[in-house]
């Protein structure tokens, strides 16, 4: 079993060849085999340029890139990665993405903790959402937005009747209120509307928009799901905050807060 901590557990006077060359032997890799596997640590992960640098020297994603190095070393049939993407920058993430994903068509298992949902629908094939240390659903992401989420999102672009016109929304807008009662407008810009589906069918809503197309001047128009962060925000909702979980005893022994923070719920992911 690999394993990525949420904090890095590293030596900042090793190298960062070295840390590999310390976990492969742990590992019981072979004497003979160390330094090919790990070379192969070290060019998976991006880390060429500071592999012969004190990790004490490294930023923070590259300690965090080092980080799931060690946890990859020797090919572990399960990987455990604890948000090993914090404190890095778009590009890094993307490259760590790939790196993770490689090892999944290995054929090996990862279970990962994250509270990025982009980071969770590029690499997740099951997913657990956790609050308050209670899991509250898991599945497909799939099936997750089918089940939890608020239904669809129709955005319209509407065309000017003449040229040099400003678009008009009235009749759009009228129509999505009568046509989807209970709809919620998210956004209205120059020529853009957007709407919030709770409860209709997808059939209905491509039916009604499509028929009435010309009539409304749409130019274009798209009906998206709701997004997994949204999901995630209704869950979020529910975290209570760290003074509901201490005993009042307790709570009274110490000075009273003002302000209260409530941290974000876990999201716990598998892939096979």
């Amino acid at each position: 079993m690999g394993y990525c901590p949420q904090f890095d557990a590293i030596d900042e006077l090793l190298t960062g060849r070295e840390h590999l060359y310390l976990y492969a032997r742990l590992r019981g890799i072979p004497e003979s085999e160390i330094s090919r596997v790990a070379e192969w640590g070290v060019q998976k992960l991006g880390l060429s340029e500071y592999a012969g640098n004190c990790a004490g020297t490294y930023s923070g994603g590259n300690k965090r890139k080092l980080s799931t190095a060690i946890a990859m070393i020797g090919c572990p049939p399960l990987v455990l990665l604890d948000e090993p993407t914090t404190g890095m920058d778009p590009h890094s993430r993307r490259f760590l993405w790939t790196a993770i994903l490689s090892i999944i068509r290995d054929g090996r298992a990862v279970v990962l903790t994250s509270h990025s949902m982009e980071e969770c629908e590029a690499l997740c094939t099951r997913l657990a959402i956790m609050v308050n240390g209670t899991f509250k659903c898991l599945g497909t992401i799939q099936h997750l937005k089918y089940k939890f989420g608020g239904g669809y999102v129709v955005t319209m672009k509407i065309k000017a009747a003449k040229a040099g016109l400003t678009p008009d929304l009235g009749p759009a807008e009228s129509f999505m209120e009568s046509s989807f009662p209970g709809c919620i407008q998210r956004e209205k810009h120059y020529n853009t509307l957007q709407y919030e589906i709770a409860t209709s069918s997808l059939a209905r809503i491509f039916q009604l928009v499509l028929t009435n197309k010309e009539r409304l001047n749409i130019e274009d128009y798209s009906v998206s799901q709701t997004t997994l962060d949204q999901v995630f925000v209704s869950f979020a909702k529910q975290q209570s905050g760290e003074e509901d979980t201490v005993p009042p005893h307790l709570r009274a022994s110490g000075p009273r807060r003002e302000k209260k923070i409530s941290p974000l719920p876990r999201v716990t992911s598998k892939n096979r």
